[in-house]
């Protein structure tokens, strides 16, 4: 994407954070008050009771994955947990070239793979207020997870938090869902000024 490109399409903004921190919640309301378009990511992992085909993912078979990416499909995919996520590269370019603010929730691999390919895209990470916050999040989430998978998360958010310091534009801690809400939008909306 050119400069001369930039100034006139539409706004990419990255906003990633560890699993549990709230970080679905942030983006759909950030998304009804700002009317931009979430990319729905791809997953192969399974389909859970409470989620609908195309609302939170779009699920895959390991297969079906692989062959996306093979056809250069997805803007950004990394495995996680044992299950392929990514995003598809179609709607988003669409999305931007109408002119959207086009908001990714993505983990910090597919981050740093989309800033690459689109240096101009602004970069958010929610952070819990307290490690404890994060593990009752996790605990409380319904997934049928064992407890070695919720330990993995656990250490796995450390990790990104540690990454997220050196590698996002904006940090915004989710200790009131409103106020965290309200950051992420003024940061969208200052990146919105910053390119007319």
């Amino acid at each position: 994407m050119t400069a001369k490109e930039s100034k006139t399409s539409g706004k990419l903004v990255i906003i990633s954070g560890p699993s549990g921190v709230g970080k679905s919640t942030i983006c759909a309301q950030a998304v009804e008050k700002l009317e931009a378009f979430l990319s729905v990511s791809s997953t192969s992992r399974p389909q859970s009771d409470s989620e609908e085909y195309g609302r939170e993912y779009t699920f895959l078979t390991r297969d079906e994955f692989k062959t996306k990416i093979r056809e250069g499909a997805f803007l950004e995919y990394a495995e996680v947990f044992g299950n392929y996520y990514g995003t598809p590269r179609t709607p988003v370019d669409e999305a931007l070239a109408a002119g959207r603010i086009v908001i990714l929730e993505i983990d910090i691999q597919g981050a740093l793979q989309v800033k690459k390919q689109r240096p101009e895209a602004k970069t958010i990470f929610i952070l819990p207020p307290r490690k404890k916050d994060l593990l009752d999040r996790i605990e409380g989430r319904a997934r049928g997870e064992d407890e070695a998978t919720k330990k993995r998360r656990l250490e796995t958010a450390g990790r990104e938090i540690a990454m997220a310091w050196q590698h996002y534009d904006h940090l915004v801690v989710n200790d009131d869902l409103d106020q965290a809400v309200q950051e992420v939008i003024d940061i969208i909306q200052e990146k919105i000024k910053e390119q007319i």
